[in-house]
């Protein structure tokens, strides 16, 4: 949103350089009322203010408050049928009840709407003549000129900014939220302001006026979809969210009667983007902790030695004890941490593993995590329904929100770090019980045959089966216990082709981090997930666990949604728990580090435009399939041993589907830890009820 502003008559940079300063007598005048927008909706009328000397008012025309259908029919006497499906339509969000139908154009000038006298005659014939071929040099968005003009235009040219020859009470409000938008994780730097004392001349005044437009509408371009588009962090990542529109931006400023809250509208209003400015306050302020002090470098320990630094490494690790010596309980929380973050466990006390302990709580560090995650907080729907699934990939976890508040939540496992979970946002549209696996074609024929060329009993023993038909092969693998997709699928149709399912693996979710899978989502109790979805979209229909398990079977049932259901894939490496405790996760794919890269870059002026990126769809195939490790022999997982051998043969170092996608042998790939030895006395499983008390379960 980078906009090119050259001067007329006066000199632009001396007046965006100055500092501006409010003016002793000002005055509000009277504009055309905002369009209805998701971004800023109709803010409340202030019946104290009456601006006069301006063009009338557009009336705007909400939108209808259209519900979804709440029709379902009750559940049939068979216990493994679903209800009939529903015609379904996307839960909508508070924004986009008010958003469905735009405001009416406002009207064209005229005798009712005369042009500004006085002292902003002068300028009103500057802006008219600015307008007149020269918005093509002032601002180089071209979408946005025929906006800017026309709401001049429809003002006679009347100064938004300006009343009396001085700066306004709206130019004063809006430079002084412009100035502090340092709150939000935004550079102040990026919003140039004019220095209206500073200005007399109609042309001064008039290039006063286009810069504080200009800043304005560039801000709300920001806050509305991101500082960084988000296609310049990554391929994997999507979202629709509309930019705030200029014409809509100024009409709304035009009649709001305060403007600081009508800039703030622009910003996300979720909770979690919430929660994250008032911490990012708390630590600017000194409130909170920023962070413990580093623990200094030193040489390398091992047990036994004696340093200086172990009292303090006690305390950051929580570890018991007294003295200087570096002894065996401390090793081994030191060898937990190193495991916990992708290091080498051997308990040594290494230099990476106090720049690991340090990187962690550094000031600086915090506040840049921060403001990277509500940078990608802008990026998502700025308001959520009442009822809304939230995933944050780097906490491994799962919520069900239902009218603010979590109603369930459970462990995921995630795409492993080379075949990232995509982060966007889907609606949930239905679950399928019983599905059946189709090998997507690409695969098929670049992979698959290949395999059954050298062994024609490996996909029999994967248990696939294979059609031939007019058509072509077609592939697939038929519902069961020993589906890869288990006995549930959540779908969420979206370009990725990712989804959540059930998994007969189920030892993994026992483990702190859990990022294995090839970009799907395998969740802990898919059942019960069931059951909550269906008790909020369905609540008539009777889905509980057991009419779920009673419909396990052969044949693939799909229960539709008569509300679809918002599915928000996050990446969330910091964020505030229920208990007002701020969490920093590690960036496990990395998302953090390009961001800032990007905020801090040489490039970050237009770092707010996207860029095209080449859509590899055999990538996105890949990410499609369902992890089982069993297919290849045995339970192990990625680089583990009992994979696909071909007449002896491996397919180790050869870099084909099977070695890529399903245990290759490259040293750089993240093993899957091996399922644990199973004993004949296990503990009962601890499962979450929808209350989201702990109760036992098999």
């Amino acid at each position: 949103m980078a906009l090119l502003l050259v001067s007329s008559g006066a000199t632009l940079a001396t007046a965006a350089n100055a500092a501006s300063t409010a003016a002793s007598d000002v005055q509000t005048d009277k504009a055309p009322p905002p369009a209805v927008s998701e971004f800023a909706p109709k803010p409340a009328t202030d019946t104290s203010a009456k601006p006069d000397d301006t063009p009338a008012a557009a009336d705007a025309k909400p939108a209808s408050d259209v519900k979804p259908s709440g029709n379902t029919k009750p559940a049939s006497a068979a216990e493994n049928q679903p209800a009939p499906p529903v015609e379904a339509k996307p839960v909508e969000t508070p924004a986009e009840k008010t958003a469905d139908k735009p405001a009416d154009a406002a009207p064209a000038p005229s005798a009712a709407n005369p042009a500004a006298s006085g002292p902003d005659a002068a300028i009103t014939e500057q802006l008219r003549e600015l307008a007149n071929g020269k918005f093509d040099r002032l601002f180089a968005n071209k979408k946005d000129r025929p906006q800017i003009e026309a709401f001049y235009s429809n003002r006679n040219y009347a100064p938004l900014w300006i009343a009396d020859g001085k700066a306004n009470a709206r130019a004063t409000a809006a430079i002084a939220y412009l100035r502090h938008v340092d709150a939000d994780g935004l550079d102040p730097a990026d919003y140039p302001l004019p220095n209206f004392k500073a200005s007399s001349a109609p042309p001064d005044l008039a290039d006063a006026e286009i810069i504080l437009t200009e800043a304005v509408i560039t801000y709300a371009h920001h806050a509305s979809v991101g500082r960084v588009h988000w296609s310049r962090v990554s391929a994997d990542i999507e979202y629709a969210i509309p930019a705030a529109e200029p014409g809509d931006v100024l009409a709304a400023l035009a009649s709001a009667s305060d403007i600081a809250a009508t800039l703030d509208s622009y910003e996300p209003q979720t909770p979690g983007y919430r929660a994250l400015k008032a911490k990012l306050a708390d630590i600017r302020s000194g409130k909170i902790d920023k962070g413990k002090p580093p623990i200094a470098k030193g040489p390398v320990l091992k047990v036994g030695m004696q340093d200086e630094r172990v009292p303090e490494l006690r305390e950051r690790l929580g570890v018991a004890g007294n003295g200087n010596t570096y002894d065996k309980p401390l090793v081994d929380a030191v060898k937990k941490f190193q495991e916990q973050h992708d290091l080498v466990g051997s308990g040594m006390l290494s230099v990476g593993t106090v720049e690991a302990l340090n990187g962690r709580t550094q000031p600086d560090r915090v506040t840049d995590v921060i403001i990277a995650n509500m940078e990608r907080w802008r990026w998502m729907p700025h308001h959520f329904p009442d009822t809304y699934v939230i995933v944050n990939l780097p906490d491994f976890t799962l919520r069900v929100m239902h009218d603010g508040k979590q109603a369930w939540m459970t462990r995921i496992v995630i795409g492993k770090p080379e075949m990232p979970t995509p982060i966007m946002t889907a609606d949930m549209k239905f679950i399928t019980i019983n599905p059946t696996w189709n090998v997507p074609p690409s695969i098929v024929h670049r992979e698959y045959l290949p395999a059954l060329a050298q062994d024609p009993t490996v996909l029999a023993r994967m248990g696939l089966r294979v059609d031939y038909g007019r058509d072509g092969i077609h592939i697939w693998q038929p519902p069961g216990d020993k589906n890869a997709l288990g006995r549930i699928r959540f779908n969420f149709p979206n370009k990725f082709l990712v989804y959540q399912h059930d998994t007969p693996d189920k030892y993994m979710f026992a483990l702190d981090k859990r990022a294995f899978s090839h970009g799907c989502m395998r969740v802990q109790d898919p059942v019960h997930y069931a059951e909550v979805l269906l008790s909020l979209v369905r609540p008539a229909d009777g889905y509980t666990e057991d009419r779920i398990k009673k419909m396990f079977g052969t044949g693939e049932v799909d229960i539709q949604f008569p509300a679809f259901i918002p599915v928000n894939l996050t990446y969330q490496t910091a964020f505030v728990d229920d208990a007002g405790k701020l969490q920093i996760r590690d960036d496990i794919y990395g998302r953090d580090r390009s961001l800032l890269a990007i905020l801090k870059g040489t490039d970050r002026k237009m770092a707010d435009t996207a860029v095209e990126r080449k859509i590899d769809i055999s990538h996105r195939e890949v990410m499609a399939i369902p992890d089982e490790p069993s297919w290849f022999g045995g339970r192990g997982g990625y680089g583990a041993r009992g994979y696909y051998q071909a007449n002896g043969g491996s397919f180790f170092n050869g870099g084909g589907f099977f070695s890529r996608w399903f245990g290759g042998g490259y040293a750089s790939a993240r093993p899957v830890p091996p399922m644990p030895t199973r004993h004949r006395s296990t503990a009962r499983q601890k499962k979450i009820s929808h209350s989201g008390q702990p109760s036992n379960a098999d």
